[in-house]
């Protein structure tokens, strides 16, 4: 049975959570405190962490942080902050997710179903398997050979070292263009669309290999 650890310094709040997680077959613990937060993710007790970006005795970012340098334990950041910034900020310190208040706790279980899924993934079946020629500028699904264009397969590595990651259109842009040319977003998406499809045309489920994180960026979609 998997362990979550609620970091939340609401009572009633993290109860909530709590049972929902607990009807859905998790275990749960709780705490309030930054500092005894870091030091139960270093218990490698648990199998994901939601934690709340304000918290009485410190930061969540700095708790986040904190984690990272030891652990790949998954994150499911909490927050009432919804300024693009500060989702970036989250991402970009190792958080795997990002819920805003108010929520749904049935939305909390299955973003955490979802972000356990992403860490521990079955073996993919060779029908849905996702391979890259490097050579040839090809993805290959199964029995499929796509061929993509010089962007379009830089992309798609970029997105498939760290399948479920959130990657933003700047860091996309970073990743791709060496040579530091100005493009804009609407650039990247356009890649992005193109290559979304090619990849869906490809699929035996017709499985969308590219999910969008609204506001935020872009992320590759196992099986």
């Amino acid at each position: 049975m998997s362990r979550i650890l609620i970091v939340e310094d609401e009572p009633r709040l993290a109860q909530l959570v709590a049972d929902y997680l607990n009807h859905a077959h998790f275990e749960t613990e709780q705490t309030d405190s930054a500092n005894a937060a870091i030091e139960l993710a270093q218990s490698n007790r648990f199998d994901a962490m939601l934690l709340d970006l304000m918290l009485p005795d410190g930061d969540g970012m700095e708790v986040c942080k904190a984690v990272r340098k030891h652990s790949n334990l998954p994150i499911l950041m909490i927050t009432a902050k919804v300024d693009e910034v500060d989702r970036l900020l989250g991402l970009e310190l190792g958080a795997d997710d990002y819920i805003c208040k108010p929520f749904s706790p049935r939305e909390v279980v299955a973003r955490v179903k979802a972000v356990l899924r992403r860490a521990h993934p079955e073996p993919a079946q060779d029908a849905l398997a996702l391979s890259l020629d490097e050579d040839r500028f090809e993805a290959c699904i199964g029995s499929y050979h796509i061929s993509l264009t010089a962007i379009e397969f830089a992309l798609l590595q970029t997105l498939a070292r760290h399948p479920g990651r959130i990657w933003s259109r700047d860091q996309l842009m970073d990743e791709i263009y060496n040579d530091h040319r100005v493009v804009s977003d609407r650039t990247i998406d356009s890649h992005i669309r193109k290559l979304r499809k090619k990849l869906t045309d490809h699929s035996d489920d017709a499985h969308d290999w590219i999910g969008s994180v609204y506001g935020v960026g872009y992320r590759l979609e196992t099986p």
